[in-house]
């Protein structure tokens, strides 16, 4: 989601150098005579704050983008799955529908075979003249005779026209049925291209915007630095002016050693006129300066430990992303096979919808032997 390789460096590479640049203009101060002050670095402290504030800024705003495309994925997601919920309950509807409408019992073929109101229904084998009933024993009718077989032959001609467009018309459906299933399995293809692009976008969005703003961050902080180091040249050489001036003008060149000496406090100097020190005073300068040397090196291994440490958070951070960055593959890797599961086990239900109309429904069907037979006995 993020650039970390190469940024990472070079945020890294502008925080040593700006601490390094804070350190020399500390040091400056500290050792700078003329504009030294003891007691608390105030310009530090609050340098330090402004360091801590932006850096506060800087983490909360990530977060806050993460946190974004978290929501925006979960939306998302949450899209996905009602729509995929919404199709198959109107795919369940839709079947419910047909079986209901074409696929009802009293339609069915067989159904006069096992009819249990079929003894109700029928009529008598044989009606006289004036529609009176005759039982056996008055000879009326007898075995294998048919009156009516004009009749019946042509019913059976309606009843076999009737079967065969009905067998059509079912065939018709199932075609319709297996193109309208095609069809919303690409419109379900298209919907989850269409969101993994948007999703896409979004992430390559958020990164612009997050790269301009660190870009902002970055050219305040310069221009703030440039603005700093423009003023301290200036403070200096106004420094330096005062005094090339301060020196040719005072006894600070003379040989007088008493020109060094306070007027007021004979134990001090005056440091712009003193000449020299003394053996003891040069011993004592060098222990300091060998105390100073052991707290500078301490000071740069805690450096070096602090840096060690945001290295570590670093590669931490960016492990994390990239284990974040796994995961959603695995989502999408598992909502991919779930997709492909459920249109593997309809693809299997509509073959075996298709399978049990061939092998059981189909199985009858009429041959040229019958229809010569059939026309043979109409004649």
């Amino acid at each position: 989601m993020y650039s970390i390789n190469q940024s990472t460096d070079a945020r890294e590479a502008a925080a040593i150098e700006a601490k390094r640049n804070r350190e020399k203009e500390r040091q400056n101060r500290f050792f700078n005579v003329r504009h030294r002050v003891m007691g608390v670095d105030v310009q530090a402290l609050n340098n330090q704050v402004a360091e801590r504030k932006r850096r506060e800024a800087a983490e909360k705003s990530k977060e806050a983008a993460y946190g974004t495309s978290q929501v925006q994925y979960d939306v998302v997601v949450q899209m996905l799955e009602k729509e995929e919920a919404e199709r198959t309950r109107r795919l369940a509807k839709k079947v419910q529908d047909f079986r209901e409408q074409k696929q009802q019992l009293k339609n069915g073929r067989e159904f006069s075979l096992w009819d249990p109101d079929q003894v109700w229904k029928g009529l008598p084998t044989y009606l006289s003249y004036n529609n009176t009933y005759h039982g056996p024993s008055g000879l009326q009718y007898f075995s294998g005779e048919d009156l009516d077989r004009v009749t019946h032959l042509r019913m059976q001609q309606r009843q076999f026209r009737y079967d065969l467009e009905r067998q059509q018309q079912e065939q018709q459906q199932a075609k319709v049925d297996e193109n309208y299933a095609d069809a919303l399995s690409d419109q379900l293809r298209l919907a989850m291209d269409a969101q993994a692009t948007h999703l896409a976008r979004l992430e390559e969005s958020c990164r612009v915007a997050m790269m301009c703003a660190m870009a902002n961050a970055n050219k305040a902080q310069a221009a703030a630095q440039s603005g700093r180091q423009r003023c301290e040249r200036q403070r200096e050489q106004k420094a330096n002016l005062a005094e090339i001036k301060n020196q040719s003008t005072s006894d600070l060149l003379t040989e007088n050693p008493q020109v060094a000496q306070h007027r007021t406090a004979p134990h001090r100097v005056l440091p712009y006129c003193w000449k020299g020190m003394t053996p003891e005073q040069r011993a004592a300068i060098r222990k300091e300066q060998e105390v100073q040397r052991f707290e500078k090196e301490a000071q740069c291994q805690a450096e070096k430990a602090l840096d060690t440490e945001w290295k570590s958070q670093t590669m931490s951070s960016a492990q994390a992303m990239l284990e974040l960055e796994e995961q959603e593959r695995e989502l999408c890797a598992q909502f991919q096979r779930g997709l492909g599961s459920f249109n593997q086990q309809l693809a299997q239900e509509q073959k075996a919808q298709q399978d049990y109309l061939n092998s059981v429904i189909y199985t009858n069907q009429p041959t040229a032997q019958y229809h010569q037979q059939f026309n043979t006995s109409s004649r």
